[in-house]
């Protein structure tokens, strides 16, 4: 469900922020500084309560302020609203009643996110792609997320009980039950996800680069070959030396490569960009398909590293999508013609905290 109608008050550098958005595609221009990233950070926090730039809130508050408070309208005539203190306190409000958890504000606004950091999809930490993965599943499988938060706990309780380094097999076994119990439902989810993502994710591809041999695989995070009761049984004595659980859905993986070698020992820095927009604009598409309700995507610098022939392709992939859009750029000549319908675009200019809405 598209933002309507947005307020913003208390973060950052922006003054009071009211705007009505399209509900398909924004341009936010102004120059670095200018407060245009902290727009996308705002309805980050409607969306998921907190920021995308700063693990802490403390730095999202305006100087001499005690919170920040964001409002919008969706277009079914709900409004939705998040305030956070400096002490950390949060309220939402959804359609006028109290929300307690984050997960049913991310339900009530789905928001997929490209930021020059998230271009480390393809070259960071297996955590990010985890990230992603689940990302996907959490909104279409209602029971993932008690099967996942179970797993983390019982991994927290039996590397707990790894650590004491005294322990036999039989002392964790029944955190082994359970633990095999949820991770191998997570680890079926996962896998299903992947399944559906990559038949998007090669579509989107070829409309955008020619790479050859280019594939996703998933890695769920032991041996395929094996079942994961035999996986932590085997490894016990490992896992007791190391003082943690080695193996399992913690480790799994998305891995892209070119024929037989990782993405990144191929491809340059801007073609791992795309690779990173066409998953991003994939996991959108297969949202759509599989809840019959777009996304919303938040997209900070598109034009950055990326030349005008691939700019105008993810515009016109993301303006197909149906999904709204809100994009960041320094000079909104960089895209302003990459759309077919400007009927349907806003544009906004940001000066010194200000916000106003110009003229396509």
């Amino acid at each position: 469900m598209p933002i309507d109608h947005l307020q913003i008050v208390g973060v950052r550098n922006l003054k009071s922020v009211v705007i009505e958005p399209s509900s398909t595609i924004n341009i936010i221009c102004g120059i670095n500084g200018s407060g245009k990233t902290s727009i996308l950070e705002s309805i980050h926090l409607l969306g998921l309560a907190r920021s995308f730039r700063s693990s802490k809130i403390q730095p999202v508050i305006q100087h001499g302020v005690n919170c920040c408070t964001v409002f919008g309208r969706l277009d079914d005539g709900y409004p939705i609203g998040i305030q956070r203190l400096t002490d950390g306190e949060l309220l939402i409000k959804y359609a006028g009643k109290r929300l307690f958890s984050v997960a049913d504000l991310a339900c009530k606004l789905p928001l997929i996110i490209i930021t020059p950091d998230t271009f480390q999809l393809v070259s960071g930490s297996p955590s990010l792609r985890r990230q992603f993965i689940d990302w996907g599943v959490f909104h279409v499988e209602h029971s993932f997320l008690t099967h996942w938060k179970n797993t983390r706990k019982v991994l927290k309780q039996r590397n707990n009980l790894l650590k004491n380094g005294t322990i036999n097999h039989s002392q964790v076994a029944a955190w082994d039950l359970s633990l095999i119990e949820n991770a191998e439902k997570v680890d079926q989810l996962r896998s299903h996800y992947i399944s559906q993502l990559k038949n998007i994710f090669n579509q989107i591809v070829e409309t955008l680069i020619e790479i050859k041999e280019l594939k996703l695989s998933y890695y769920r995070g032991w041996d395929k070959d094996k079942e994961y009761t035999e996986v932590l049984t085997s490894n016990f004595q490992r896992d007791s030396k190391l003082g943690y659980t080695s193996l399992g859905p913690h480790k799994a993986d998305l891995k892209i490569k070119v024929g037989n070698k990782l993405a990144t020992d191929v491809l340059s820095r801007g073609q791992q960009k795309i690779i990173v927009c066409a998953l991003k604009i994939a996991q959108g598409l297969l949202f759509q398909k599989q809840l019959k309700r777009p996304c919303i995507f938040l997209i900070d610098d598109l034009a950055s590293e990326l030349d005008q022939h691939f700019r105008e392709n993810i515009c016109q992939l993301l303006e197909s999508s149906g999904a709204q859009v809100f994009i960041t750029v320094i000079d909104n000549i960089l895209i302003a013609d990459s759309w077919k319908d400007m009927s349907k675009v806003k544009m906004f200019h940001v000066e010194h905290g200000q916000v106003k809405e110009m003229q396509p």
